[in-house]
């Protein structure tokens, strides 16, 4: 069995593809980068890696593969099984073992699985279309101004006779400075008047508002009791995911559901995709996560999901 092909067709879908007995292989999102020494463009991707701590079953593998083979659940996990020990096998007798479209397997010097991936897929569905760019570089040149030689060029001089002969310039500049000073000195006593009106009517205001308040007497004859409620906040960083919906009025629909058949469900937000998220419940403990995801999968809903986050 090609247990490679199974977990790269889950890599473009789920964050967390996890064989049992054997490992996690992670997504996350990187952003587009620039290499400024290639002037290489690089889309944006998911970065792969490998957490060999991650190996209790959470059914999602072993679900694909039963789906994708026609063959039962039980039947599935057993082949991933045989399929980890050959691995693990290998790894004693080679120096390294290749998952084509994934990436490299070897044993450091304590035993561990130590994983480098391979670049030459994007498992990041927005991606799609977009490869590796590299543009030529881009050449600038300075252009300085010589003011001396525009002034050889074209001499600016103004002659002690013209100046004499139209003296009414002389007064229309004074006359310009005259208006701009009157109308500087103008619209600042404009500006203190209005400042210093606002002034006075605030505080007239706050002046009746106070009278107003202490004239006024209330009596409730009959108070009622105060009445105490206790919100529980649901809290944990494991959420199962039961449906991501593009309009928000169908969450609501299928949250009054899910509800009525005894779970927890809730909105917690939007995705990086624009979809409204509604969860099943949400857990602090990871083991009681996964648990309840083997009982909705078995029992309600095969698609459902873990999503790890902190929701603020």
């Amino acid at each position: 069995m090609q247990l490679e092909n199974y977990i790269k067709d889950l890599l473009y879908r789920y964050e967390c593809v996890i064989v049992p007995e054997f490992g996690a292989f992670l997504t996350q999102r990187v952003s587009a980068t620039i290499n400024a020494g290639t002037n290489t463009f690089y889309p944006p991707k998911k970065a792969i890696s490998f957490n060999e701590q991650i190996q209790q079953n959470d059914g999602l593998l072993a679900h694909y593969i039963a789906d994708v083979e026609k063959i039962p659940f039980e039947i599935a996990l057993e082949k991933i099984k045989k399929r980890v020990a050959s691995i693990k096998s290998q790894l004693v007798e080679k120096e390294y073992i290749s998952l084509e479209n994934i990436g490299q397997i070897a044993l450091n010097e304590d035993g561990k699985i130590i994983f480098e991936p391979f670049n030459n897929l994007n498992y990041l569905t927005d991606a799609f279309g977009l490869n590796q760019m590299v543009s030529p570089a881009i050449t600038r040149e300075t252009y300085k101004r010589e003011i001396e030689s525009i002034e050889e060029v074209i001499p600016l001089r103004i002659t002690e006779e013209k100046r004499k002969s139209k003296p009414y310039f002389r007064y229309a500049a004074a006359a310009v400075l005259a208006l701009g000073v009157s109308g500087f000195l103008g619209s600042k006593y404009y500006v203190n008047e209005i400042e210093s009106h606002n002034q006075i009517a605030q505080e007239s205001a706050n002046t009746q508002l106070e009278h107003k308040i202490q004239e006024a007497t209330f009596v409730i004859e009959n108070p009622l009791p105060a009445v105490n409620l206790i919100v529980t906040k649901p809290v944990g960083s494991y959420h199962i995911i039961a449906g991501a919906f593009r309009v928000e009025e169908n969450c609501d629909k299928v949250i009054s559901n899910l509800k009525a058949d005894g779970f927890n469900a809730r909105k917690i937000g939007v995705n990086k995709y624009g979809l409204h998220q509604v969860v099943y419940d949400s857990y602090a403990n990871r083991e009681d996560a996964f648990k309840a995801l083997n009982e909705i999968r078995n029992n309600y809903n095969p698609d459902a999901w873990v999503l790890v986050k902190n929701l603020d």
